[in-house]
């Protein structure tokens, strides 16, 4: 999670950071931040599968785990489901966001799965890994916008 943080300050304007690691090594395959400026769908969980499938191409999905910022968004955690990535550990939830007033459409990652539960069983979904580190990256950016 640390590492997904690091990423997320890379973005003045929104501090969404992801990394896919190997499950079993615990080395980061994948690293992405939000790029909204350049892309309004480059968030950082989609940028972390972009950046993984450049690499390694599409393929061993089963084998990784993603660690984001924040509660994959309906698309990102739809786009996870879409890959095959069973396990995802985020810091800030939804409804934290939402509370400190940044947009976010209110339908949780454990949602998204549960409908997509005839072909999508994940590992894990845990949520408020280093949440007081994110929620105060997130508040300060309430603060300069």
């Amino acid at each position: 999670m640390r590492e997904a943080i690091e990423e997320a300050k890379k973005s003045a304007k929104y501090p969404f950071g992801a990394v896919i690691v190997n499950r079993n090594s615990g080395e980061i395959l994948s690293r992405g931040v939000n790029s909204w400026v350049k892309n309004p769908i480059l968030h950082g969980e989609i940028q972390a599968i972009n950046h993984y499938v450049t690499l390694y191409g599409n393929q061993g999905w089963n084998n990784v785990a993603l660690y984001t910022t924040a509660e994959p968004c309906s698309m990102c955690m739809s786009a996870l489901v879409w890959t095959g990535i069973r396990e995802v550990i985020w810091a800030t939830s939804i409804s934290g966001l939402r509370n400190m007033g940044i947009r976010q459409i209110d339908i949780s990652a454990q949602e998204i799965a549960e409908r997509a539960s005839s072909f999508y069983s994940p590992i894990s979904l845990v949520g408020g890994i280093l949440a007081n580190e994110t929620d105060k990256l997130f508040s300060e950016l309430r603060k300069k916008n």
